[in-house]
């Protein structure tokens, strides 16, 4: 089983991508790394760990945020990103591709050299977010790959999402819910309302519209947006708990009586920060309806993260997620 690494996307790259790979290794006996990148960097990193599992593609320049991602992607076939999505285009043994580069040059790399799906127009991301239930997360679908969507765009986001969600957290139906401005039927604009109706017409477990405030409640397994309201959504929600951690630890620090209830307090604060940060759980996001999986990991990602997100692709492949993606899409929608 070989996934293929691009060692130099994301802001840490690639010296926590390196280790977040010898961790993957160390926890997967059957597992191979295809790392492309800078030869004589990674090599001097790796300092002769795993070197009968791992195989280095030398590509020495870099995809950043500041290309241009169709120009990048068709021009630099030297970089490390181009170079990963050629291996996995031509290699059939290879699963899947990993990076925590450019989402937009991620994105067209898998259209443009992978493909969509037969059937799939608009590939989406679906990160997975917190809920105030223990144990029980959402995913939001989609954060911002498609700006502009039709109504057959959101019902394949649900379709997609509750296949990923179904294998992330073995759950045979998730609910559904759509993103709106008031849960009747009636409510919204005319891409919604036209989307509640196919939705309610599927064999999905659609619930219904879902107002902003409900979608971490904890009450819906997947909330489908288009990418501009999912990534406003998204964005105002990372914001609004940073916000709320922040006064919490300044009103802490503020006062001594304070200062020592938060000491034996320090296990709830480490158990709720676990449980913000799921990434930590999961690594990155699949781009949906790509014919192959290409996982996207935040571009801060450490070690953890990188590992996390190999592990989530090869528990993807072995549930066949892209297999039940094109299955729910042969059945028919009324």
């Amino acid at each position: 089983m070989k996934i293929v690494v691009d060692a130099f996307g994301g802001d840490k790259a690639p010296d926590e991508i390196i280790e977040g790979v010898v961790i993957a290794l160390e926890r997967n006996k059957d597992l191979q790394v295809i790392l492309t990148g800078d030869k004589n960097k990674l090599e001097s990193l790796l300092a002769g760990r795993y070197v009968d599992r791992i195989i280095i593609e030398h590509a020495p320049s870099v995809i950043t945020n500041d290309h241009v991602p169709t120009e990048a992607i068709r021009k630099m076939e030297d970089s490390s990103l181009v170079r990963a999505f050629d291996i996995l285009k031509t290699q059939d043994d290879v699963i899947a591709l990993v990076s925590a580069g450019s989402t937009g040059a991620i994105l067209t790399g898998a259209i443009m050299k992978i493909g969509r799906i037969k059937g799939i127009t608009r590939p989406a991301l679906a990160p997975i977010l917190p809920t105030k239930k223990n144990n029980k997360d959402v995913l939001l679908c989609d954060s911002g790959a498609n700006i502009d969507c039709k109504p057959i765009n959101l019902y394949h986001f649900a379709l997609m999402a509750s296949a990923y969600y179904s294998i992330l957290y073995d759950v045979e139906n998730p609910k559904v819910g759509l993103l709106n401005i008031g849960v009747e039927e009636h409510k919204g604009n005319d891409l919604t309302r036209e989307a509640y109706h196919i939705l309610k017409n599927s064999k999905l477990n659609f619930i219904g519209n879902v107002e902003a405030r409900e979608y971490m409640s904890g009450d819906i397994d997947v909330m489908v947006a288009e990418g501009f309201a999912g990534n406003v959504l998204l964005k105002a929600s990372e914001g609004a708990v940073g916000a709320v951690l922040s006064l919490l630890k300044k009103s802490i620090k503020s006062h001594f009586l304070s200062k020592l209830g938060a000491l034996f307090m320090r296990k709830t604060f480490n158990e709720l920060k676990n449980r913000i940060d799921v990434l930590s759980k999961h690594g990155g996001s699949p781009f949906l309806g790509v014919k192959k999986l290409v996982m996207k990991n935040h571009g801060s990602s450490g070690r953890q993260n990188i590992a996390s997100s190999i592990q989530q692709a090869i528990l993807l492949h072995k549930n066949q997620l892209i297999a039940k993606i094109e299955n729910a899409l042969a059945e028919k929608v009324e």
